[in-house]
């Protein structure tokens, strides 16, 4: 109780120096306030630097030496499929380091403060941000052997038209790379639909219909085949940001180079090759 003050009475002296105050106070415990905000990203600057001097070899980033905590927004399938194993590595040569991984099918806003990298669709036009681009990534028609067997022979694009589908959910659709249908024709029946891709895949793979996946994911699952694979592909593309800020923290740079490392060693299974 005597430390809880001791931080109260601390934080409270230097918001009377600053002139304003640096948190929001409620019921429910501390908030920042947007003076605390700004000055976050100095503080962890400072950190980082004074971790970074602790090191007993001098050597920034060797292993066990990166630590604290970073936060990783990522699309649902990208992040379930491949980003979950891929930081288990990264934990493995950073034992202190920290890993949040946001896999949700929404967008993760940087402007709010909700991870420290983000893996989106849509490349930002403007904002304080560190962008670069990811990897392109291949999406294809997919159903299973069931449907397959039951339903009228796909030859080619036309017959598309004739057959059912499980697709997003298009008036909760978070971003318009999603409009996948839309470049092969409206079809005539949509049988499920969802604002999560792995639960259309796992309709798919039940026989609901013919689902638009991403091959990362889809060539891995017993039971998927591939339609019209000479045909029809759809490319997207990934892009990594960060605040201009996050570049100074070092636990934070680990992460984007090795999150850049593992995009170009999957550069085929990301492309469906």
């Amino acid at each position: 109780m005597d430390w809880d003050n001791s931080v109260a009475r601390r934080v409270q002296a230097l918001e009377k120096s600053l002139g304003q105050p640096l948190f929001i106070r409620s019921g429910a415990g501390y908030s920042l306030a947007e003076a605390g905000r700004r000055l976050l990203s100095q503080v962890e600057a400072m950190e980082s630097a004074y971790l970074s001097i602790e090191q007993d070899d001098g050597a920034e980033g060797s292993a066990g030496g990166v630590s604290g905590l970073v936060r990783i927004g990522a699309t649902e399938g990208y992040g379930v499929e491949l980003l979950a194993g891929q930081l288990a590595c990264l934990s493995k040569r950073h034992p202190n380091l920290g890993l949040d991984l946001l896999a949700v099918p929404r967008m993760v806003r940087l402007a709010r403060h909700e991870a420290d990298i983000v893996i989106t669709l849509e490349r930002p036009e403007r904002g304080p941000y560190i962008i670069t681009k990811l990897t392109d990534y291949c999406l294809r028609l997919y159903a299973s052997t069931e449907y397959l067997d039951t339903h009228p022979p796909i030859n080619s694009r036309d017959d598309l038209r004739k057959h059912t589908y499980v697709s997003y959910i298009e008036d909760l659709l978070y971003s318009k790379e999603l409009h996948y249908l839309d470049e092969i024709g409206k079809p005539l029946q949509i049988a499920l639909r969802s604002t999560s891709i792995l639960a259309q895949q796992n309709a798919a793979v039940a026989g609901a219909g013919i689902a638009i996946l991403p091959s990362f994911a889809a060539r891995r699952v017993t039971g998927l085949k591939e339609i019209l694979a000479d045909q029809v592909e759809f490319v997207r593309t990934f892009w990594m940001l960060m605040p201009v800020e996050g570049k100074d923290l070092a636990r934070i740079r680990v992460t984007w180079d090795f999150l850049r490392e593992m995009a170009q060693q999957n550069q085929d299974l990301m492309m469906g090759r």
